[in-house]
């Protein structure tokens, strides 16, 4: 498996960055800060973060779901992140999820959600340094 490969460059203002994946050329995602040092006209890194979370725990979440069997008609998620402001950190992430499903348990839920703790890549890259608490319902 190859290495992943991101590139980074000053576009504007004192720190508004983009960035862009060898993999995924086509897509930039802005970065900045909010004033005065940066502009606000992109995401902070720790709002990065935070999706980036969700979307990993999110991709195993509904792949372990299929995986079982189950059939998920929608899915949506409301991540919260809680910073500590000295040093300015990410303390926890509060990770809400909805599934709409007929058949969907509860036990699957709770079986899915652990077993993602330990396969996705962001949740085990962030483990001993911020806390994770995760809700769901099933619709």
């Amino acid at each position: 498996m190859e290495n992943i490969v991101v590139e980074l460059k000053r576009t504007k203002g004192n720190v508004h960055f983009e960035t862009v994946s060898a993999d995924h050329p086509a897509i930039t995602v802005p970065f900045d800060y909010t004033p005065p040092l940066g502009t606000g006209d992109g995401l902070a890194g720790l709002e990065a973060l935070v999706m980036t979370f969700s979307g990993c725990v999110s991709t195993a979440v509904v792949g372990l779901l299929m995986r079982l069997g189950k059939h998920v008609d929608g899915y949506s998620v409301r991540a919260e992140g809680e910073r500590n402001e000295q040093p300015l950190s990410l303390r926890k992430i509060l990770f809400h999820v909805q599934v709409t499903s007929k058949d969907v348990t509860s036990e699957d839920m709770e079986k899915v959600l652990q077993h993602a703790e330990a396969i996705s890549p962001v949740w085990i890259a962030i483990k001993d340094n911020v806390a994770v608490e995760t809700s769901y319902q099933i619709n």
